[in-house]
């Protein structure tokens, strides 16, 4: 059973959270933040991960400190679920349209954490959001579970639609990469044993 439980609580955020990694794309989340409720619902959706999440944070502030810090609880959530990486997919790289947007995530749940994210000039806010916590985000996520993580825009001009998109690409070749290959499922896939 592929799965985690995390609670982690600061000055900043009280946080509990659930994955299922084999799940069916089942979600209860809130963090206090529509927009990211949204991107991370979509996550759940579309990389058929069931989470349960729960962010109180200092949101009167702003969403910055419960957005990392969701990213390093579902990133922690994510290492401990996947366990030692035996038979896993390993790589994987999707490229997810919506609609004038068209947006690249490559994964390779290495062991090793890596983000490289471009996806260019986005409008400053998408509602009460900070676009720029996406990257924020994202790079919580990447040091917390030990992959390497390439998101890059294609195409696209509207802001909502390329940060939509980077999620369900990230979503969808995460969820490869982390899936068993049945022929080799007692197999580390690395010629170092080890991941």
């Amino acid at each position: 059973m592929r799965k985690a439980l995390i609670k982690r609580k600061t000055n900043e955020t009280d946080i509990s959270l659930s994955l299922d990694l084999d799940g069916n794309g089942i979600y209860d989340i809130e963090t206090g933040c529509g927009f990211l409720d949204h991107m991370l619902e979509l996550f759940s959706s579309h990389g058929k991960f069931n989470i349960t999440l729960k962010c109180i944070g200092d949101t009167d502030v702003d969403f910055h400190h419960s957005v990392e810090d969701v990213g390093i609880c579902l990133g922690q959530a994510f290492s401990q679920a996947i366990g030692d990486r035996a038979g896993i997919e390993r790589y994987c790289c999707e490229f997810i349209p919506m609609d004038e947007a068209l947006v690249m995530a490559a994964v390779d749940i290495s062991g090793r954490s890596h983000l490289s994210f471009s996806l260019g000039q986005l409008c400053e806010k998408a509602g009460s959001f900070d676009t720029e916590l996406v990257e924020e985000f994202m790079r919580a996520f990447v040091r917390n579970s030990g992959i390497t993580l390439h998101i890059k825009k294609i195409d696209g001009t509207n802001t909502h639609h390329i940060i939509e998109a980077a999620f369900k690409a990230f979503a969808r070749s995460l969820s490869f990469a982390a899936s068993i290959n049945q022929k080799y499922k007692n197999e580390i896939p690395s010629t170092k044993g080890v991941l």
